[in-house]
């Protein structure tokens, strides 16, 4: 797929760079919407935005992807991505060293001022080495790939240990390295241990703050709930994002809230039915619902009509303007992951005035402002440890406050979102990171012959390990 920009109206600064991206996979997911919204906003600046993937579906992608305001190029999509549904990591390598075995004999990586990489660095010293002199290699760790990586064996620990080695010396490679979170940059230096000596930028995520304005989907919500209120949690079902703790805090608040208002808690989010653990996550959730005598419903599709005793309401793949739809209306955002690294759905909440609780550990520290009772001029919602019984004290505290307190919070998370996670500040970080590359020499200029050696036995272990897993797994 290769598809051209559209030519954006003219910014008020111009800075007229040439930038590429190099992105794995360019579908629909957190960090594929990082991309985007960088290069859309890299652009916005007058710069010439190319973006470079072993992978693009333009039926599963970002419109800004689909529609063609950014310029996608394809290369080594015909390569497979595993063998018999192993060595992913190995084959998401060899597709990158393809990609940029491309833009050799094209010609083109010699045509960039600027490479932005992320997710897998593996390319970042060849991307370095072959490009122009004046050319900086920024690299964007969204987390450690590591530490993503599942080991469940003695053989897949040993089949990850070279590649564990090279994702940390090729990221070492990189002119500038940033990072999605504070929370992120401190498992950067648990991690690599011999990159203690860099000092990782921190680039937030972004929302695009123009609002969505959906009628049709804001009379379904409206008509559908009507004057029932409800506590709002969207996350993919997935076990990692510990939905659960929403369902058991709601349950012990309920007992807790006086009056006669009906208030539901509303679950909501990605799921898919070709993905086991998200067809076996929502079977759990929904049994955890009937052990607490919790009433629950689930809809796939349009909002017609519920049981009027429905507790709790499931709602698997929602539409984007649904979502958006869901989140203005809601009581509060209930965001459960434990380990988050940033969370763009707070970020999201707050952008439509929805204050947020969530987890006190990782990301959600860094974009939500815990509400304590004497800072209403910038708190944004509240922030509390992973324990049902606490959360439900806090979501009555909520219930019960005056409305103008509730107004206050929405109102300061909304600020605050355009004031520190909006397309035009994450891009205005990048530039200024990529301007800092020039400042010094590049940091990798050469592949020695040491470096060819040390290259060569990773990968003649890598190729035993394959075949010993391959025969023994």
């Amino acid at each position: 797929m290769a598809s051209s920009s559209s030519s954006p109206p003219p910014p008020p600064r111009r800075t007229n760079k040439r930038i590429a991206f190099i992105h794995p996979d360019l579908g629909i997911g957190g960090a594929e919407r990082l991309v985007v919204d960088a290069a859309m906003g890299l652009q916005s600046l007058n710069n010439d935005i190319q973006i470079f993937t072993s992978h693009c579906d333009p039926t599963h992608c970002f419109e800004e992807v689909s529609s063609g305001q950014l310029a996608v190029t394809v290369y080594g999509d015909f390569l497979p991505t595993n063998l018999l549904k192993r060595f992913h990591i190995l084959f998401a390598i060899l597709r990158q060293l393809y990609l940029v075995f491309k833009l050799v004999v094209t010609g083109e990586i010699g045509q960039y001022d600027y490479f932005i990489i992320d997710q897998l660095s593996m390319c970042v010293p060849l991307v370095s080495w072959l490009s122009r002199d004046d050319c900086r290699v920024l690299f964007y760790c969204h987390f450690p790939d590591q530490l993503l990586a599942k080991r469940t064996s003695k053989v897949k620990s040993l089949y990850r240990v070279p590649f564990d080695m090279v994702e940390e010396w090729s990221t070492g490679c990189s002119d500038v390295i940033v990072v999605n979170s504070n929370f992120t940059k401190s498992i950067f230096y648990q991690t690599f241990k011999t990159l203690g000596h860099i000092k990782p930028g921190v680039i937030y995520p972004c929302v695009d703050t123009v609002e969505e304005h959906n009628q049709a989907s804001d009379d379904e919500v409206q008509s559908f709930f009507k004057d029932c209120n409800y506590y709002l949690s969207i996350n993919r079902f997935e076990r990692a994002k510990n939905i659960e703790l929403a369902i058991r805090a709601f349950h012990k608040s309920r007992k807790l809230i006086t009056g006669k208002s009906k208030v539901r808690l509303v679950i909501a989010g990605g799921w898919d039915a070709r993905v086991a653990e998200n067809v076996q996550y929502l079977q759990e959730l929904t049994g955890l619902c009937d052990s607490l005598k919790l009433t629950n419903f689930t809809i796939r599709g349009k909002l017609i009509v519920m049981p009027p005793s429905t507790d709790v309401l499931f709602l698997p793949s929602i539409r984007s303007n649904l979502k958006v739809s869901l989140i203005k209306r809601a009581q509060m955002l209930l965001y459960t992951p434990e380990r988050e690294h940033f969370g763009i759905v707070p970020v999201e909440s707050m952008l439509y005035r929805t204050p947020v609780l969530a987890i006190n550990f990782g990301g959600p520290l860094e974009t939500v402002v815990n509400y304590d009772g004497s800072n209403l001029e910038e708190a944004t919602g509240y922030i509390e440890e992973s324990n049902y019984e606490k959360w439900a004290k806090v979501m009555v505290k909520y219930w019960n406050e005056p409305q103008e307190v509730k107004t206050k919070l929405g109102d300061n998370g909304h600020d605050r979102v355009l004031a520190n996670f909006s397309r035009d500040q994450t891009s205005i970080e990048f530039m200024n990171n990529l301007t800092l590359a020039n400042e010094h020499d590049k940091r990798f200029k050469v592949i020695t012959w040491e470096s060819w050696g040390r290259i060569s036995a990773v990968f003649v272990f890598v190729i035993a390990v394959v075949i010993y897993g391959y025969i023994h797994v």
